[in-house]
């Protein structure tokens, strides 16, 4: 086994990985970006060494520098965790040049797989079925067209580089495939550097089923399949394992393939072959497809370590050292039933746009794998994916395992920016995934629900009235009332567009009689812990630079309404902002020019994504104030418009 590990990567998996490292007595160092000087991967190895600029094309993926801090600390070999360089074959071939180990594939191995249509050509010599579609390298868009059209609408544009479904475009008529095909390749080619796609047939009633194999660069077992259908923009929220409804004739079939695909090419490490199923008639073997191998950890790889007992990063460390391969297939054997929940800084009512911020409050329930990157007071930057965490749970069985799942949701507590927690939330109490309905339009047919704000209730306005007034303090309970004037004072609270006003008496040195909105009134005795007439509530109050944060069991966000400065908002519907800190990859307005709703004027790039902006409004552009390759931060002007009417 090695004496020390460098581990090429950040956030949540470098700090995964440190942790079995460090339990196999292996030394760790880590890499890291000016941007994460101060990141949680960094505190938790033994040694840490700087690699360059925040943005990963100046830091985390110049291999040529992690290879020099490799040798420099001394490290035997390099473990690239997911994301950046883990399916580089060329950053493969340099580390064992260096005469280091590369834990993981070999070079070959990914180069086999890493273009989706040379893998898919792969896997029907090998015999495993693929979907119908077109991985030619004739790439004009006419002949593109034509085949989309051949194969019939709806399609899917892919990137054959791509992967998280970067460059991956759904097209459900001809007219809409020119602009999908440039987005998607704008996208193929700022994620990948490259831009050549694939047409393939888009199945209807899809379901996400992937198998996860490994291998000693022979012989390969599959450690059972995981379910990722629950999806946002092509990546994946929520994964379990198993699958619902998976049958064992459909399990050794999928399992029998996605071995026979890894002892194809020789595969040797931590993998996963993804199936799309056609679900609209159940679960058939003839019914599943070979979308692609990834030649790598995934993230979604601590719901098969909960199912089957294992430590895939430990098999993976064994193996690079010289070990055989850790199981026979007849050893393996699934135990109960797991759920992974990924905790973004996105905003799922504005359509999961990232986020960035200080998280000023983070916390996981006892007992809980939580594997995250970040700690109370790390920022989200905007050079990086916006994950907290993944919260994972194990159960007895599915619906065992969805209890747990729901009340570790409900214990987490997260402030300082905006989250998908809430969301998680909602779609862990769905009927439809309770019952094991899943598949990758789940959400997008329940989203509304899904993002729907609930009403907070009168008990949480009032905590947070109590927390704006500055009340819940240590100090006196008189403190910002007037002398010779009735305790009492009113709040106004911005909830959102709304601003409702809240009524404060002070009852004693502990107590507070608080109404919100003309609510009938509560007595409220500030925390910890807090108690609600009479009632403890288990909340956890957060001051937040423009408000304060209500935790517990939900949330709630309230804002300190300052009419002065909120004033200024008359006139948004004349321009449009970034939403974001970004680069600008493309601008499509001109001053002059009349534009419709919905048009497509800006492009940013953030967060390894790409987002458009578009018109509010009807209007004529008067000014356009960026340019491409800008960098922008959050709530700058991009464009303005002529004032309406």
């Amino acid at each position: 086994m090695f004496d020390t590990l460098l581990i090429a990567n950040r956030g949540e998996i470098a700090v995964r990985i440190a942790r079995t490292a460090r339990r196999l007595g292996i030394r760790t160092v880590a890499v890291y970006s000016e941007a994460d000087a101060r990141a949680m991967h960094v505190a938790v190895c033994d040694e840490a060494r700087p690699i360059g600029g925040a943005a990963p094309a100046d830091s985390y993926l110049r291999g040529d520098r992690i290879v020099e801090a490799a040798l420099a600390s001394g490290a035997e070999a390099v473990h690239p965790g997911y994301g950046f360089l883990s399916e580089n074959p060329d950053f493969v071939e340099a580390v064992e040049r260096a005469g280091l180990v590369f834990v993981g594939p070999s070079a070959q191995a990914i180069r086999a797989m890493g273009l989706k249509g040379e893998a898919k050509r792969l896997m029907e010599e090998a015999g495993v079925p693929v979907v119908p579609g077109y991985h030619g390298i004739d790439q004009a868009d006419v002949r593109l067209a034509q085949e989309a059209a051949s194969i019939g609408w709806p399609v899917l544009v892919k990137a054959v580089a791509g992967g998280g479904g970067k460059g991956m475009r759904r097209v459900d008529a001809e007219a809409d495939f020119p602009e999908a095909l440039a987005s998607a390749r704008a996208e193929a080619r700022t994620a990948f550097g490259n831009d050549t796609v694939l047409v393939e047939k888009y199945v209807e009633t899809p379901r996400h089923i992937e198998i996860q194999v490994f291998g000693d660069g022979e012989r390969a077992v599959h450690l059972f399949e995981r379910d990722c259908s629950l999806q946002r923009r092509h990546q994946k929220v929520v994964e379990e394992a198993p699958a619902p409804g998976m049958t064992e004739e459909m399990r050794h079939a999928m399992g029998t393939a996605a071995v026979r695909a890894a002892e194809a090419i020789g595969y040797s490490g931590a993998g996963t072959v993804e199936f799309v199923v056609d679900a609209s008639g159940g679960l058939r073997t003839d019914g599943f497809y070979f979308m692609e191998m990834n030649t790598r950890l995934q993230v979604e790889h601590p719901v098969t370590e909960a199912v089957v007992g294992v430590d895939l990063v430990e098999w993976q460390l064994r193996v690079a050292a010289g070990e055989g391969l850790p199981a026979r297939q007849e050893d393996l054997s699934l135990t109960g039933h797991a759920f992974e929940a990924r905790l973004y800084a996105e905003n799922p009512a504005a359509g999961f746009l990232p986020q960035t911020g200080r998280l000023t409050h983070l916390a996981f329930p006892p007992g809980v794998r939580a594997d995250s990157g970040v700690r109370a007071g790390d920022v989200i930057t905007p050079h990086y994916d916006p994950m907290i965490a993944k919260v994972v749970v194990h159960g007895s069985d599915r619906a065992d395992a969805l209890r747990h799942l729901r009340g570790a949701l409900d214990r987490t507590e997260v402030a300082g920016t905006a989250t998908n927690l809430d969301f998680l939330r909602a779609l862990a109490r769905s009927e439809a995934f309770a019952a094991g309905r899943v598949d990758t339009g789940l959400i997008g047919r329940e989203l509304d629900a899904l993002v729907a704000s609930p009403p907070p209730g009168p008990w949480r306005l009032a905590l947070a009235a109590v927390a704006l007034a500055g009340l819940d303090a240590e100090g006196p309970r008189q403190r910002g009332f007037a002398l010779w004037a009735p305790l009492v004072r009113t709040v106004a609270l911005r909830l959102g567009g709304e601003v409702v006003e809240a009524r404060i008496e002070v009852l004693d040195a502990h107590r507070f009689r608080v109404s919100v909105g003309g609510a009938e009134a509560v007595e409220v005795r500030p925390g910890p812990p807090w108690t609600v007439d009479g009632v403890m509530r288990p909340a956890t109050v957060v001051q937040e630079p423009e408000g304060v944060c209500v935790l517990g069991g939900g949330s709630l966000r309230a804002g300190r309404h300052d009419p002065l400065v909120r004033a200024s908002e008359a006139s948004a519907g004349d321009a449009v902002e970034a939403p974001m800190p970004g680069l600008v990859r493309s601008v499509m307005a001109a001053p002059g020019a009349a534009v419709a709703a919905g048009d497509r004027l800006v492009v940013i790039e953030a967060m390894k994504m790409e987002h458009g902006l578009r018109a509010p409004r009807d209007g004529v552009i008067e000014a356009v104030l960026v340019a491409e390759g800008d960098q922008v931060e959050a709530g700058a002007p991009l464009v303005r418009f002529e004032p309406s009417g």
